[in-house]
């Protein structure tokens, strides 16, 4: 009787720190990515994508 409320009590708590684990991970690439784009070069004019070139 009591293993079942136990079980969904575990699960849940498994389950909320895989959230927040996932969630600093993804934080932290945010913050170095930024860090790398601030610090770096950046271009004068943005590059076109898929643009076709006429000859």
């Amino acid at each position: 009787m009591v293993m079942w409320p136990a079980v969904t009590l575990i699960g849940f708590l498994v389950l909320t720190a895989l959230v927040v684990f996932m969630g600093m991970q993804s934080t932290a690439r945010y913050e170095r990515e930024r860090a790398e784009g601030t610090s770096g070069a950046r271009h004068a004019s943005p590059e076109t994508v898929g643009a076709a070139r006429a000859a």
